[in-house]
């Protein structure tokens, strides 16, 4: 009974490696390979294409689209092209275009693009006269049929505070445009500490009439960007719209086109891995939202925005305002827990992916980071809490490996029955359960141990792919990012062969194996050799591949997953041990290895060293 339930719980999580390996790694791998000459001619591509102008409701379909620009090849060149004001905080740095009065120069001064100091720090947005146009904007529009000049994304505007002005997070930004026909824009732009813009937008009516206009703000991305393509995280269009939480890959906004929602507050944007940009509208507040996908199939467009369902009416002789959000950076959860509760912001909080199973994969994240406060390194963090996760299941543990060590000790009961039922299965089944009442055995209790780890491999794997916390996180020697794979590699011998394995055709993918995954896989063979190998050659042959298929399998998968599951293995091989150890069942691990080296005598060997009759 324990080698048939070992054969079933091996052949189960061998077909769930392999199946797992090719939906999260190697298919998003194929699919990503194939759109790289894609990805190539989108960031080279002009940020021009079909007009998106018609972005708001009926009551306001003259919203100002954003009309051709003459483009350049490189950022730099397309940020000199037209005037700026700087925007220099601790977490940001960059500059707000007086040409439509757009946030479209932005870079995340605390992140890098890779853990060397020397690496350039993150771009986030940037103008639409270059390449990858990413950019916010605030304004109004006006209803059906009105010609009242409003500020549009060819508008100067001009500066309030000065030529010398900059926009920090203690001096706002303010900026004016005037009709001249009575009406004056007026548009002031602030920032945090961190990623949070606030936009009051007022307009001051000289005129002898009211006049009726409709604020908006939306992202625009004029470019696909490059995305994991993994289930099990979401890179695209977001947001909370009309109570719902919405989700849409960029395949669908392409499928799509345009799709519509109508809401009270909530927010809508782009989110990437690790950052995210949002339109947040005043929360108490009627919107049309809406999300539009055109361009061209080289050189797409993505909007994400809002309108004011109601018109602002700006009497005459008086003025009017409207106050939005935006939020650009970071998805820190510490940051954007804080926006959520101190703006109303309706869940915010699923900026971060934190997937079906966020009531365990946040308390997860909670527990690693306040353990990483006090030890001061994410990857100790991860091992204190295996050890943790290890006294809390203790007592499950115990009994299951009791009941293993139990069953081991009634094995030569359990032979001698199926040598005398051999031919009456039933009674063999029903003198098995006798036996098992008996000696108060559970012959299944010994998958607990394997089955706990599950979810807490989940968790762990979800928050070190999507929390940026443990983006470049480092632990010791060459694990300089937990969320990367290890960058080593026996197949270079670890780096004295100069060459590129994955290169290989077929087999290049797989050709990628470092010191941690090989760690790994050593410490669950060792586990594995705490029992005798099943008596079934075809079980043996099982058990024998799973260290292996393991190893190459999480070899892709983050560096801290990997010295998790060493940790554990090597844990679990000391908690199996002395439990059996203390139910009288002698362990004779190194036994067990040594004989798992040894030769096995072939059949026709063994039928050679029969004792032939004398004649």
């Amino acid at each position: 009974m324990n080698d048939s339930r070992n054969m079933i719980l091996a052949i189960v999580l061998s077909m769930a490696v392999l199946f797992g390996w090719q939906y999260f790694v190697a298919g998003p791998q194929l699919e990503q390979a194939q759109r790289q000459a894609e990805i190539a001619a989108q960031q080279a591509a002009e940020a021009e294409g079909a007009d998106l102008a018609a972005i708001g409701d009926e009551e306001a379909d003259n919203l100002p689209g954003s009309p051709a620009v003459v483009t350049f090849e490189t950022r730099e060149a397309a940020l000199a092209s037209q005037p700026r004001v700087p925007l220099e905080t601790e977490a940001l740095s960059g500059s707000i275009n007086l040409v439509g009065a757009r946030i479209d120069d932005l870079r995340l001064n605390r992140y890098t693009e890779t853990p060397d100091e020397d690496s350039p720090t993150i771009t986030l947005l940037s103008p639409a006269a270059g390449p990858e146009p990413y950019f916010v904007e605030q304004g109004w529009a006006v209803p059906s049929g009105s010609d009242v000049a409003v500020p549009d994304s060819n508008t100067q505007w001009s500066v309030a505070n000065g030529e010398d002005a900059v926009l920090t997070a203690e001096t706002p930004l303010t900026l004016t445009w005037d009709n001249g026909e009575g009406l004056v824009f007026t548009q002031q732009i602030s920032v945090d500490d961190n990623y949070m813009f606030v936009v009051d937008q007022s307009v001051e009516n000289t005129g002898g009439g009211d006049v009726s206009l409709y604020p908006f703000s939306r992202v625009s991305r004029y470019y696909r960007p490059q995305t994991q393509n993994f289930f099990i995280l979401h890179e695209g269009g977001i947001g909370v719209l009309g109570g719902n939480f919405v989700q849409r890959k960029y395949d669908a906004l392409t499928d799509a086109r345009q799709e519509d929602f109508a809401s009270t507050g909530g927010w809508l944007g782009f989110t990437d891995k690790y950052w995210a940009v949002a339109a947040i509208p005043d929360p108490d507040v009627a919107v049309n939202a809406r999300f539009v996908a055109g361009g061209t199939e080289t050189s797409p467009q993505y909007l994400a925005n809002f309108v004011a369902a109601a018109p602002v009416v700006v009497p005459a002789g008086g003025s009017a305002s409207y106050e939005s959000l935006a939020f650009a950076g970071a998805k820190v959860e510490a940051i954007i827990d804080s926006y959520e509760r101190g703006y109303g912001i309706d869940r915010l909080e699923l900026l971060i992916d934190w997937g079906w199973l966020h009531f365990i994969t946040k308390p997860m994240f909670y527990l690693l980071r306040f353990i990483e406060g006090l030890v001061g390194n994410f990857g100790v963090a991860i091992l204190v809490v295996t050890l943790l996760i290890k006294a809390l299941f203790f007592p499950l543990a115990n009994r299951s490996y009791a009941s293993m060590a139990n069953m081991r000790r009634v094995q030569p009961e359990m032979k001698a029955i199926q040598e005398r039922y051999a031919d009456d299965r039933a009674a063999q089944q029903q003198a098995m359960m006798d036996l098992y009442k008996r000696e108060k055995i559970n012959p299944v209790a010994g998958c607990w141990p394997i089955l706990i780890q599950i979810p807490v491999f989940f968790a762990l794997y979800k928050v070190l792919f999507v929390t940026i916390e443990m983006r470049h996180a480092p632990f010791f020697g060459w694990i300089q990012d937990l969320a990367a794979p290890d960058p080593t590699n026996i197949f270079t011998l670890f780096g004295l062969i100069p060459w590129d394995p994955t290169v290989v055709p077929l087999l290049g993918a797989f050709l990628v194996v470092g010191i941690w995954p090989i760690i790994m896989g050593i410490t669950q063979w060792v586990q594995m050799r705490l029992n005798p190998p099943p008596a079934d050659p075809a079980q043996a042959m099982i058990f024998g591949l799973m260290p292996v298929i393991f190893t190459f399998m999480l070899a892709s998968f983050p560096a801290g997953l990997v010295i998790y599951w060493a940790w554990n293995n090597f844990l679990s091989v000391l908690q199996q041990w002395f439990i059996m150890r203390r139910h009288g069942v002698e362990v004779d691990l190194l036994g067990n290895i040594v004989s798992s080296f040894r030769r096995k005598p072939k059949p026709a060997d063994a039928e050679s060293k029969e004792v032939k009759p004398s004649k």
